[in-house]
């Protein structure tokens, strides 16, 4: 167990000194993240590889884009997988839902 909870401070850790920002404890108790301000320090380095990987991503949202237009109701497309998601994170928290278990 003190095995465990080393790793999740040294997570905590981590995601505390972020680049991205920080989180920061209210007085209420929860920890709300702040972000940095922009532009970030130091700056983005945007070398071939991440040219590559951006173009990659740019094509792969122009595809998923030119999809919906074959769709007859896109809205029930994402409704549909937004009802799976949710199934899906059930079962990861342990409840074990199914679909027809959730939306009968």
């Amino acid at each position: 167990m003190d095995e465990k909870l080393s790793l999740v401070n040294e997570i905590n850790n981590i995601i505390d000194t972020d680049r991205a920002g920080r989180y920061i404890e209210q007085l209420t108790g929860y920890k709300a993240f702040i972000p940095n301000p922009l532009p970030p320090i130091p700056k983005l380095r945007i070398d071939d590889e991440m040219l590559e990987l951006l173009s990659q991503a740019d094509r792969a949202l122009g595809r998923l884009d030119g999809s919906t237009d074959a769709l007859p109701n896109p809205d029930l497309f994402v409704f549909m997988y937004v009802r799976k998601e949710a199934v899906l994170s059930s079962q990861i928290e342990g409840t074990q839902a199914s679909l027809i278990d959730r939306y009968p």
